[in-house]
């Protein structure tokens, strides 16, 4: 090859190498924050078989876990800077974005039904109306608080109408069992395990009101690293794909992760997970955006928020996945 033509190739490496595809490990975060939650079943096996750990083994860039209580926590998380990349419910990313929170939908990790509102077995209680001067547990900024917030409206009712007790979802499940409040907004595992171990009752039930389980990136993190953002989303979709095909695999990492019994985590994945979906698109955004409407009807948004637009900026979908 003569000098010129080397000179050229040269030129040509130097060129690619600055381009956003051409990024070299060197450009790579030294570390990927990322949290895991019991109520996403992907993040689960993505930390057990260490995915993202060998995806990212030659750039050099460490991987660390947080745990996610409720999606409140992933959010304050995601607002503090402490995670790039967090798990939580649909509506309540929206809830987030439009309070301020810089993040970006990018990813559906399940469609749940992870929400109702529970009782004790042997409580009066049988419908949301009779929900009205009771106590009732609830971890603000989640899916379960928003789901109880429409369940009250379809009632004639608002959280006015009752006595909110704010405890995180783990404290609301014992709060209910010990009596100390008379129902409770759950989330699965907890609510799979009140009904197996406990008897509490499902009293008020409804699927569609659950929104779909996303999975959030800090927007700054994503307009600096979005060739990073592709393959944790890739890595994410490979974990979704053997959650798929390996069920007994999926119980175990739950079941490991909860110290729960198997028919507790068979209840939570067999009966109201379905993990079929990975893009955010037209079913997800109407569910998202039914439930932001729906709030705002009960005050818990302004009413001068447009909430079309504001679901417009939380969601990317823009982030490439593998078609195969």
């Amino acid at each position: 090859m003569s000098r010129i033509s080397w000179r050229g190739f040269a030129a040509m490496i130097a060129i690619w190498a600055m381009s956003p595809l051409g990024a070299s490990a060197a450009d790579a975060p030294k570390e990927i924050r990322i949290d895991w939650a019991t109520y996403n079943p992907v993040s689960l096996i993505l930390k057990q078989k260490g995915m993202l750990e060998k995806e990212f083994a030659n750039d050099g860039t460490r991987i660390i876990w947080v745990q996610s209580a409720g999606s409140n926590k992933a959010l304050e998380f995601l607002n503090a800077g402490s995670i790039d990349f967090g798990s939580t419910a649909g509506s309540a990313a929206l809830v987030a974005r439009i309070n301020g929170n810089p993040i970006k939908s990018i990813y559906v990790y399940s469609r749940p039904e992870w929400t109702a509102l529970v009782t004790a077995k042997d409580s009066k209680i049988t419908a949301v109306a009779d929900l009205k001067g009771k106590r009732v547990a609830v971890t603000r900024g989640t899916d379960p608080h928003i789901f109880l917030v429409r369940a009250l409206l379809g009632a004639g009712l608002s959280e006015k109408d009752i006595t909110p007790v704010l405890l995180q979802h783990a404290d609301g499940k014992t709060a209910l069992i010990r009596g100390d409040v008379d129902a409770w907004a759950g989330l699965d595992p907890m609510m799979a395990q009140a009904e197996i171990e406990d008897g509490a009752r499902l009293f008020y039930r409804n699927a569609d009101a659950n929104t779909w389980g996303i999975l959030n990136v800090r927007e700054q993190f994503l307009k600096d690293n979005p060739q990073i953002v592709q393959r944790v989303l890739a890595t994410y979709e490979e974990a979704r794909k053997y959650s798929l095909a390996n069920y007994d695999e999926l119980k175990k990492a739950l079941v490991v992760a909860t110290k729960l019994p198997d028919v507790v985590a068979d209840k939570q994945l067999k009966e109201r997970t379905e993990l079929t979906y990975n893009r955010i698109g037209k079913p997800q955004r109407d569910s998202i955006l039914a439930a932001g409407v729906a709030l705002q009807q009960a005050g818990v948004i302004d009413a001068k928020v447009d909430v079309k637009a504001a679901l417009d900026s939380l969601i990317d979908d823009g982030v490439p996945l593998p078609t195969n």
